[in-house]
């Protein structure tokens, strides 16, 4: 039985000022919306993230960049977040961009135990400046290295009291990869299963991932609302 927290204030004590932390979540879906209310609460400063990207300017982590939490920004895509723009022309933050594929393939190797690995992205741009390339087999890759968190926060729909967790389709994103990776993991859940509930065949994240559990509801905010115009008759 994982240990259950009973307030989103409690389950973030215990981060800490320089923290590195692996939040969740892909635009404003499937984020740990909560647990980042709670932290943004707390205060707590110098914190590294590690995140797909860093939300919008009045949401999910856009509210810790506004509170100035945050001192470095690891992450793949930031383009809906003004804030993060002006921070980084002003030399606020700190931010490394890694493509996509390489961000995800970072936080599966460090939840495997994987030091580093070799990928053909990034090879004779910016990106490789002062890297290690090899080639293989004609083909030159760059070297990169696993990314670990002291805690990560995910989200999931569903959990069960030994801490398997279920994600609702596209949520899926980076949760399953960043359970992995956080030496501490908290799982932001909207429903509590009794142990047997979740089907084995539908458990994403196995129990042995996850430290912490708390059950919140979400708001799920919609990113960027597109609706269709009405045609003229």
């Amino acid at each position: 039985m994982k240990h259950l927290f009973h307030s989103f204030q409690e389950a973030v004590q215990d981060v800490e000022n320089g923290s590195t932390i692996m939040v969740g979540g892909f635009g404003l879906c499937g984020i740990p919306e909560n647990l980042i209310l709670a932290l943004v609460e707390t205060g707590v400063k110098d914190l590294t993230v590690i995140s797909n990207n860093c939300g919008v300017d009045d949401w999910g982590l856009g509210l810790l960049l506004k509170n100035k939490q945050i001192k470095k920004m690891i992450a793949s895509y930031v383009g809906e977040n003004k804030e993060f723009e002006r921070q980084v022309l002003a030399n606020e933050i700190e931010v490394e961009l890694i493509p996509q594929g390489t961000l995800a393939e970072r936080i599966r190797a460090g939840g495997a135990g994987i030091p580093a690995f070799y990928t053909p992205a990034g090879v004779g741009t910016q990106i490789a400046e002062g890297r290690e390339v090899r080639t293989f087999d004609g083909k030159e890759y760059l070297l990169e290295t696993a990314l670990t968190a002291d805690v990560s926060f995910v989200r999931a729909w569903r959990g069960d009291r030994l801490g398997n967790l279920q994600y609702n389709k596209t949520a899926q994103n980076f949760n399953p990869m960043m359970a992995a990776a956080g030496k501490i993991t908290i799982a932001e859940v909207e429903e509590m299963m009794e142990i047997g509930e979740i089907a084995p065949q539908h458990v994403h994240t196995p129990s042995i991932y996850v430290q912490h559990l708390i059950v919140g509801e979400q708001i799920k905010r919609i990113e960027r609302l597109t609706v269709r115009q009405e045609e003229l008759l």
